[in-house]
């Protein structure tokens, strides 16, 4: 049997057993072997006689462990790969991790290969879709609440919207939830999108329709602030039906990742929290690959789209520097 001995060993595998079966005192095998006291104690203590590993127990990393364990989960859900992975670090989890650190990070949670991590398909079982395929231009629109920052005197609401075919999103900070803001959000998402929106789905919140009042659920009368928004612009204005929000699920889990990163960021001011939830969309929108889209961003997945279906844009899908604001 080989056995392995640290190169400053001062003991033998025979002279630690000897010291495990000894019924001398510490001193006396110290003063008799020529060793320390400490090196007969901690002989003592084990049953084994080979030297154990030196490699630290805790290593010198810059993430904490649960910053760790979301970057883990960001890697297997979200299949990034290790540039984009250290974009979405850098910005949302530790502004110190390093291309190196996280790439030895990956490898000690043998998340290292994306292609282990892509489920295979069964060639033969088509897989089901939860959505039907569209061209891009059916956008799911929603309203969700910000907490109050220090410096506000009241919450403030993050509208957003998605594209079907592209998962391109659009949002913004507003202070109130109202029929006049959701029709400026509209108007402002039109000039912004690059496609042409031709349909758009929303939740029945009064922000967007009349369909229920004091009375009860009524037929929309089309006279609501963003009905003629969307008349305006030949949009058709779907409604989800009452009490299925799942209807509008894709931008119900966008909403799911912006919920993420409020709970892992802190925030020091309202312009902190606004800069943080625009550079999200940009990184989403540029740099993170969606699974639904073959891993490409969505802004990838819109240029494919303008090569092959020109006639669905009024301009050119280009990468912007930062936020899209």
């Amino acid at each position: 049997m080989t056995i392995r001995l640290h190169v400053n060993a001062t003991t033998t595998p025979r002279i630690r057993r000897y010291i495990q079966e000894s019924n001398k005192t510490d001193k006396g095998l110290a003063k008799e072997l020529g060793i320390s006291v400490d090196t007969v104690r901690r002989w003592r203590k084990r049953r084994e006689v080979q030297d154990r590993s030196h490699t630290p127990h805790r290593l010198l990393t810059t993430l904490n462990e649960a910053q760790e364990a979301v970057v883990v989960e960001l890697r297997r859900s979200l299949l990034l790969p290790l540039d984009d992975l250290l974009v979405v670090t850098r910005e949302f989890i530790n502004p110190d991790a390093s291309r190196s650190a996280l790439d030895r990070l990956l490898r000690r949670h043998g998340v290292s290969r994306l292609a282990d991590l892509i489920p295979e398909e069964a060639e033969t079982q088509a897989k089901p879709k939860t959505f039907k395929s569209y061209e891009p231009g059916f956008v799911h629109v929603d309203i969700k609440y910000l907490p109050q920052m220090p410096d506000e005197t009241s919450r403030r609401y993050l509208y957003v919207a998605i594209d079907r075919a592209s998962r391109w999103v659009y949002l913004e900070l507003r202070r109130s939830k109202s029929a006049k803001t959701a029709k400026s959000f509209l108007e402002h998402l039109v000039a912004k999108a690059p496609f042409k929106i031709s349909k758009l789905l929303t939740d029945n919140d009064k922000a967007f329709t009349d369909r229920f009042t004091v009375a009860g659920e009524r037929k929309p009368t089309g006279n609501h602030l963003f009905d003629q928004s969307c008349a305006k612009h030949t949009i058709e204005h779907r409604l989800i039906p009452p009490r299925h929000p799942q209807t509008n699920g894709m931008v119900e889990r966008f909403n799911g990742r912006i919920s993420d990163v409020l709970a892992t960021t802190r925030f020091d001011s309202a312009a902190d929290l606004e800069a943080t939830m625009l550079r999200y969309a940009h990184l989403y929108n540029q740099h993170i690959p969606q699974r639904a889209l073959g891993h490409k961003a969505p802004i990838e997945a819109l240029r494919d789209w303008q090569k092959s279906k020109p006639d669905l844009f009024h301009k050119q899908v280009r990468n912007h520097p930062g936020p899209d604001t």
